[in-house]
């Protein structure tokens, strides 16, 4: 038997077809060569429909989690190709998953004649591929390698009947901060091609714990964020704990090899993981450690934050402004209120079940803007 059709996906098929033709466009207009084939609109509402019904399978007991990446054989290096290849069904992307569980493993789909087919695996991808994670059952992201980078930029998020555009536009806001410009990603001043965004790094990292957690960023030239601190600070980190910064003050060559990569990964995750214990982590602008489990306190001065605008980088997405306890928890409400009292502070802050909200203040809307990102990093 097979299965009904998935009607999200001729939806995002057709929006998702004109963003990758409109940026694959403009790649070539600067230039670039060893680029993606734009897939049509039925082929990306065939590979959203398959890989939808895979991810409610069960093979062996786990859930499908895939990643299928829209390609020939042909423009991959060294493509491991099956013999036949496969049709491209969900029961035999079930079958599959176990085979590509592991991350940068990709399912290669292209068209033998006129069906799509599974013909192999691969770790590399052209620029602006088109590629189709299976999160979890019903929970699908569309997205693209950005250039050499290996990084990806999400394009849309498929959660059962509810369809995600990322609207790129957010990246231009006024108010929008460097973590959320470095997420957008394509064009964005602090793209992935251009920079490493440690801020990126570490958010990816809080949200892969599962804790949940908060990071304060502060000054480095001001002391000032202490006022917002219940005193004595349970765990302060004497010396600052340097490795991140140390890291980023390397030469923009050495940045590009292997042990440096994994030692800025092995850094963050260092720093991350200390965000999962109670409190909220603390680091400079300069990425230096300076205490983690803290307890933030209102500012003797401040008033008590009685509202935040809360925003998402999605189409359709409105501004509203609601009380910080409608974000969360406790740790939604104190992150709000230390940046509402620490105005040049930004707070990341993970939730257990995957949210992850960026505060900053506002000075154009005069409030501690909510940022909604976690659609950026699935």
């Amino acid at each position: 038997m097979t299965e009904p059709a998935y009607p999200p996906a001729r939806i995002v098929a057709v929006k998702a077809q004109a963003y990758f033709a409109r940026h694959l466009e403009a790649a070539r207009a600067r230039g670039e060569s060893g680029l993606a084939v734009v897939p049509d609109a039925e082929t990306i509402e065939a590979v959203v429909d398959a890989a939808f019904w895979a991810s409610l399978r069960r093979e062996e007991g786990y859930t499908p989690t895939i990643s299928l990446a829209f390609l020939p054989p042909e423009q991959v290096p060294r493509p491991l190709a099956f013999a036949p290849s496969l049709p491209l069904a969900p029961d035999g992307l079930a079958r599959l998953a176990p085979a590509v569980r592991r991350r940068g493993i990709h399912l290669g789909v292209f068209r033998n004649g006129h069906d799509l087919a599974v013909w192999g695996t691969t770790r590399t991808l052209p620029a602006l591929c088109f590629v189709l994670e299976v999160i979890a059952p019903g929970l699908l992201v569309i997205k693209y390698p950005h250039g050499a980078s290996g990084k990806f930029v999400n394009v849309a998020v498929l959660e059962g009947d509810q369809i995600k555009i990322v609207d790129e536009r957010g990246a231009s806001e006024p108010d929008c901060p460097e973590v959320v410009t470095a997420l957008l990603g394509f064009d964005s001043t602090a793209s992935w091609i251009e920079s490493v965004n440690v801020f990126v790094r570490l958010a990816v990292s809080m949200r892969a714990h599962g804790r949940g957690g908060s990071l304060l960023v502060v000054p480095a030239e001001t002391d000032a964020w202490q006022q917002s601190i219940v005193r004595p600070i349970r765990y302060s980190v004497m010396p600052p704990f340097s490795e991140i910064a140390d890291l980023m003050q390397t030469e923009q060559v050495e940045r590009s090899q292997r042990h440096w990569q994994e030692a800025l990964a092995h850094a963050v995750d260092a720093v991350a993981g200390l965000t999962a214990v109670d409190g909220a982590t603390v680091m400079s602008d300069r990425y230096e450690l300076l205490a983690f489990a803290a307890k933030i306190a209102r500012h003797d001065e401040g008033a008590r934050v009685d509202q935040v605008m809360v925003t998402e980088p999605i189409e359709g997405a409105l501004a509203m402004r609601v009380h910080p306890s409608q974000l969360g928890g406790t740790r939604h409400l104190s992150a709000a209120q230390f940046v509402h009292d620490q105005r040049d502070a930004v707070a990341l802050v993970a939730s257990q079940d995957g949210r992850f909200t960026v505060f900053q203040w506002s000075a154009r809307e005069n409030v501690v803007h909510a940022h909604r990102v976690e659609v950026l990093l699935l």
